[in-house]
């Protein structure tokens, strides 16, 4: 028997409806992730679902005696209480039935309470609690009152975790944890016997986590059993055949369009059931409910810099006691395309401003490049105005939109971004998270800017806005900084990654940051080798009594062992040897023009242009020996 049951479910806010006749059957054991666009009312049948809103019409049945634990996107707790007591909350029925198990009250039932405990786990609910508190990086003994938002969220994940129920329904869970609680999470919940329904943007999370995927699109459920990977290739198939579909009916409406506006002689013979198909056409193509449209993203590069970006070396940043950055060396180049990978609170931050050369390293050196024009998204959040209008925040003060070589209207700019011409003039406060974030992205792409620094971007992003940020990132000419725990959109976008590397338990130290090739993978292999290797110099004389005893991890730290490439590195390798011959035989055919006569006497006006090409071959040319250079010896 299915746990729970939603039959013919219909929800609408306005004219809109979010849930237009939706079932869902959920079985024991089951790991649902329920995706689809912003707005489209995936967090609304989640509350469903967990039983705190009702649908319009529909009936939701449940299993006798299921228990079911919802964790909102914006959880509430108890005024003043202590986050290990707000934790503890999800063991109440637990720690209570022990109270009374350790008081032998003679009126309880001691053979019950002890079946009971046992059921609930209810013996060691201490030990769960401090596990999760330490998972999550919580302090139990602080108030949850002066908690941030994002700590506070995992308070209420830690909270729904305990409390082991027969079904979790969780709302984007990933949003504020870093990789490690991530991958945390990613093995608890594949390792509980309870089922799930969780509504995230996080693909590599959903992949590892989810057995079937639900989509929600224009109040229709989709179910596609397996994993997110799987769901791609089968939606992207769903796709193509329903162009194909809708491709074949518009050309048969066309042609029955036509034979019926013959003229009188083919009307005095045409066919009533012929009429009757073209009427049930007309009705079929009114009631087609067209594909949303999609976000048109792009960027301005601003003014090319210098070659080098930053430069640090040695350096270092210290606050009082604590280190943050010990002897780091580096060097950007524009054009990189860097992640930044670490538990929350090592100093992801501060290397970010020191490489930008707003704040300067308790010691070492730290050199900025010429003509660098940045552009900031997690300032962009810190100052939102709530009560400010769409337009007011993307373009005070002007209707238009200027860039690079493109100017358009504020509200066609807006359009690109999926805002209706009518929400134009709405206070931002009635956004969405995810519509808010649109908007952060549209004021941000409105500066010109060849450094892009993005913290955190794909919060509360729906999955399509997500691979087109990683599309327009890709060919962004400028540099970009990523801070991001998502693990699939840092190996799509980064081509080299400073990881925090400060783990005791592998030889590192507190402040200890590493350079990679590659992105989160790529990281994430790197690391594993380097660790067996740390971890295996006891060993290594019995095998080999006459080898070089290994250097300390300190010793070896600036000279980093050579790694496979990835395979974002071996294409870009692989096509080095023709790019390079490309430019070296578009600059012999430029000279052969330049050392003519013939040029400076019919066009003229193309010599300048011819010239400066010329130079800029040149410096593409040197940029690609030094690439190949650089992969090769790798």
């Amino acid at each position: 028997m299915a746990l729970l049951t939603l039959s013919n479910a219909h929800l609408a806010f306005g004219h809109v409806p979010l849930l237009d006749g939706t079932a869902l059957s959920l079985e024991a054991g089951e790991r649902i992730a329920l995706i689809g666009r912003n707005g489209a009312g995936k967090s609304s049948l989640l509350k469903i679902l967990a039983g705190l809103e009702k649908p319009d019409e529909g009936t939701l049945q449940l299993q006798t005696g299921l228990r079911r634990v919802y964790v909102a996107q914006e959880p509430l707790f108890e005024p003043g209480i202590s986050v290990f007591d707000a934790v503890s909350v999800g063991v109440a029925e637990a720690r209570a039935l022990r109270e009374r198990f350790e008081r032998h009250d003679p009126a309880d039932d001691l053979d019950d309470l002890m079946t009971r405990l046992e059921h609930l786990a209810g013996w060691t609910w201490e030990q769960r609690v401090d596990e999760a508190l330490q998972r999550l990086r919580l302090d139990g003994s602080l108030r949850v009152d002066a908690l941030s938002g994002g700590t506070k969220k995992r308070v209420a994940l830690a909270q729904a975790l305990v409390a082991a129920p027969d079904l979790l329904l969780l709302d984007e869970p990933t949003n504020h944890l870093d990789i490690d609680a991530i991958e945390w999470l990613q093995t608890l919940l594949n390792e509980r016997a309870g089922a799930l329904v969780l509504v995230s943007h996080d693909r590599a999370f959903i992949d590892a986590v989810s057995t079937r995927i639900v989509e929600l699109d224009r109040g229709i459920l989709r179910s596609y059993p397996g994993s997110f990977s799987a769901f791609e290739k089968t939606k992207a198939r769903e796709l193509e055949d329903e162009a194909l579909e809708r491709a074949r009916a518009d050309k048969l409406l066309a042609q029955e369009e036509v034979w019926v506006r013959k003229g009188v002689e083919a009307r005095r013979t045409r066919s009533v059931g012929r009429v009757q198909r073209l009427v049930k056409l007309r009705e079929m193509r009114a009631q087609r409910r067209e594909q949303l449209g999609r976000v048109k993203l792009e960027l301005d590069a601003g003014l090319p810099p210098g070659k080098i970006v930053a430069e640090l070396k040695n350096v270092g940043m210290q606050y009082g006691e604590r280190v943050l950055i010990d002897d780091f060396s580096g060097t950007i180049l524009r054009g990189d395309k860097v992640g930044l990978i670490g538990p929350n609170g090592v100093g992801k931050t501060t290397l970010l401003k020191l490489i930008l050369g707003e704040l300067q390293p308790t010691r070492g050196h730290v050199r900025q490049g010429t003509k660098l024009q940045v552009a900031y998204f997690d300032q962009m959040r810190a100052g939102l105005d709530l009560d400010a209008t769409l337009v007011d925040t993307i373009s005070p003060g002007s209707e238009w939109i200027e860039t690079g070589t493109s100017r358009k209207h504020v509200m066609s700019y807006l359009t690109d971004f999926l805002f209706s011409p009518e929400r134009a003039n709405s206070p931002v406060r009635t956004l969405s998270g995810g519509e808010r974030n649109r908007v952060l992205l549209a004021r941000l792409f409105a500066l010109p800017a060849n450094v892009l620094v993005l913290d955190e971007p794909t919060n509360d992003l729906d999955i399509d806005t997500l691979e087109l940020l990683e599309e327009l990132l890709q060919s962004y000419a400028g540099t970009v900084f990523l801070v991001s725990h998502d693990r699939r959109f840092l190996d799509n976008v980064v081509t080299s990654t400073i990881a925090w590397e400060g783990d005791p338990a592998f030889g590192g130290h507190t402040g200890f940051w590493r350079e990679y090739e590659g992105g989160y993978e790529d990281w994430k292999q790197q690391r594993s080798r380097g660790r067996v290797a740390g971890l295996q110099p006891a060993a290594a004389p019995l095998a080999a009594p006459a080898a070089k005893p290994a250097a300390p991890a300190a010793a070896t730290r600036s000279e980093p062992a050579k790694t496979k490439l990835s395979y974002k590195e071996q294409r870009e390798l692989d096509g080095l040897p023709a790019r390079i011959e490309a430019l070296e035989a578009e600059q012999a055919s430029i000279a052969a023009t330049l050392a003519g006569t013939e040029i400076y006497t019919k066009e003229p006006q193309r010599v300048a242009g011819l010239q400066a090409r010329h130079e800029a071959i040149e410096a593409e040319l040197l940029l690609a020996l030094e690439r190949w250079e650089v992969l090769g010896a790798r």
